[in-house]
């Protein structure tokens, strides 16, 4: 038997490949953000936040994005979880997932971690943070989104290309 998504390869051997194969692990850069914005901030601190946003509205700003992200973030595992299959983009998709939070944003995990960020960065006040934040969406677009979408077009086929044409990938259409 050969693998049906490495042609002429055992099947055994193509199981260790079936992954989206991202760049790193969305947590790992997510973290990434944290490190080395707080650190830029300590080496090269800018303080525009903390002069153009007063402390009551960082906190209610950051506080509100980060539990909008945390929502979108804890409805999509517990999608996942409910379809049984792997919340990790390293390990095999064993069911695509279409309801709960899915019929509104294909991605929720990565716009709930995004938002996390973001609200982290307003409110701790940390510029290089929030620039970070910034970069960090087409690092994860190109790094991790479009190759997960590559593997389940390649895995699940029409029904999967169906959902991306019903569901925007961000929540807006684009």
């Amino acid at each position: 038997m050969t693998d049906r998504f490495n042609p002429g390869r055992p099947a055994d051997a193509g199981k260790a490949r079936d992954t989206a194969g991202v760049i790193a692990p969305p947590p790992l850069l997510a973290l990434g953000v944290v490190v080395f914005g707080l650190l830029l901030d300590h080496i090269l601190p800018a303080y525009v936040l903390s002069l153009l946003l007063p402390m009551w509205l960082r906190l209610l700003g950051g506080l509100g994005l980060i539990a909008f992200g945390c929502y979108l973030g804890i409805a999509a595992i517990n999608g996942f979880r409910a379809a049984g299959t792997h919340v990790e983009p390293w390990k095999p998709t064993t069911a695509l997932v279409a309801d709960g939070i899915y019929t509104r944003l294909r991605n929720p995990m990565y716009a709930g971690l995004t938002l996390v960020l973001g609200g982290l960065a307003i409110l701790m006040a940390s510029d290089w943070m929030l620039v970070l934040t910034i970069l960090f969406v087409p690092l994860m677009h190109f790094g991790v989104v479009r190759r997960e979408e590559r593997y389940l077009v390649a895995k699940f086929g029409e029904p999967y290309r169906r959902y991306c044409a019903s569901v925007p990938r961000y929540g807006w259409p684009l």
